[in-house]
C-alpha cells in the first residue's frame, strides 16, 4: 500500500523511544516499507512534566496518554505507541488499541540487593507505585517505602546516590534499554506484576479504518488476548493509581490462565484468586475481580472505586 509516510505518537524518554522504534521496525517490516518511513513524533505528556508527585496524587495513568490522545484526535499523529500497563483500563470509543507487540519480561528487577530477602533490615526501597509498595511491605514489614519517579537512568542515579538502598524496575523496560545486566529478577511466585505489564500496544483513531488495517498487521494475538483478560479484571475492581493489584495473565493448553491479587496499602490484607479462561471472555475475568472485591475486607475495598 503506497504511504508518504506514517506519524507514530510517542513519549520522549529513551524507554518510550525504543519502543516506538521497535514498533516503527515491526510496520516497516509488514508493510515492505523502506527505513524511515515511520515517522516517530515526541510528544511531552504530562506525567513527564510532573516529576516531583505520585502520579495518584495529580491524575493518574491519564497523564501518561492525555496529550498523546489529543495529537492523535487532532490529526497530529496516525497512531500513538503505548507501555500497557500505564493506558487506562476505560479508554475513549474514539481510539482503539489496534495491536500489541509479542510481550516483553513481565516480571519486576530489584536492583540494590540479590534478594528480597537479603535485603537490610530497614533497608529504604524507592518506589512510587501502590502495588510494588504493598507487596514489599507484606513480604518485609520492616522496609522502608520512599517514593521516587522519573525515567530509568533518574531511579538508578538515586539509588547511585544513596538516596535509597534499593529500586524495583520493570525487566521488560531495563530489556528494551539494553540493560539486561541490571538487577534480579523477581519470580512471579513472589511478585505478581501490575496488569499488562510488558506489553506495548498500538493505538489508533477507531474511525481510520485504513490506518487500523495497517496497524492490525503486527498485532501478537497470544498476548492481546491475554492482555485484553488482565484489563477486563482491573476494570471490573474500578481500580486505579491508588489501587495495589497486580495481575498476569499465561497460556496454557489452549487456556488463559489469569492469576491476579489485591491488597491493602500496608500489605497485610491480601486477596488472591485465579481463573482459567477462553481468549475472547472479559466478562469471565471482570466477574473474578467482582468475586475478589466482595471477598475482600474494608482495607481494600476501599482503594477500588467499584467497590
Amino acid at each position: 500500500m503506497a504511504l508518504s509516510s506514517f506519524r507514530l505518537g510517542t513519549r520522549a524518554s529513551p524507554l518510550a523511544l525504543a519502543q516506538a522504534r521497535l514498533v516503527a521496525a515491526a510496520l516497516e517490516q509488514a508493510h515492505g516499507w523502506p527505513a524511515g518511513q515511520v515517522e516517530l513524533v515526541t510528544v511531552t505528556t504530562s506525567g513527564d512534566r510532573i516529576q516531583d508527585r505520585p502520579l495518584a496524587e495529580v491524575g493518574g495513568k491519564a497523564l501518561w496518554t492525555k496529550e498523546l490522545d489529543l495529537a492523535l484526535l487532532a490529526g497530529e499523529t496516525d497512531a500513538s505507541v503505548h507501555s500497557m500497563k500505564d493506558v487506562e483500563s476505560e479508554r475513549p470509543e474514539s481510539l482503539a488499541i489496534a495491536a500489541m507487540l509479542p510481550r516483553a519480561d513481565p516480571r519486576d528487577r530489584l536492583i540494590g540487593a540479590p534478594s528480597i530477602d537479603a535485603l537490610a533490615k530497614g533497608a529504604r526501597v524507592g518506589t512510587s507505585s501502590p502495588r510494588r509498595a504493598a507487596q514489599l511491605r507484606r513480604l518485609r514489614p520492616d522496609l522502608e517505602m520512599m517514593s521516587i519517579r522519573g525515567n530509568v537512568d533518574t531511579r538508578l542515579a538515586r539509588l547511585e546516590a544513596r538516596e535509597v538502598d534499593a529500586t524495583l524496575l520493570a525487566a521488560a523496560g531495563l530489556d528494551r534499554l539494553g540493560r539486561s545486566d541490571v538487577g534480579t529478577p523477581i519470580p512471579l511466585e513472589q511478585m505478581l506484576p501490575a496488569p499488562a505489564q510488558g506489553a506495548v500496544g498500538i493505538e489508533c483513531r477507531s474511525e481510520d479504518p485504513r490506518t487500523l488495517a495497517l496497524v492490525k498487521a503486527i498485532d501478537d494475538r497470544a498476548t492481546h488476548s491475554a492482555v485484553a483478560i488482565e484489563r477486563a479484571f482491573t476494570r471490573a475492581l474500578g481500580a486505579t493509581c491508588h489501587s495495589p493489584v497486580a495481575a498476569i495473565a499465561t497460556w496454557h493448553n489452549g487456556e488463559i490462565l489469569l492469576r491476579a491479587e489485591i491488597l491493602s496499602e500496608d500489605g497485610a490484607q491480601r486477596v488472591g484468586d485465579e481463573g482459567r479462561f477462553e481468549a475472547g471472555d472479559l466478562e469471565g475475568p471482570a466477574e473474578l475481580g467482582r468475586r475478589m472485591l466482595r471477598n475482600a475486607p474494608s482495607s481494600i475495598r476501599r482503594l477500588f472505586e467499584a467497590a
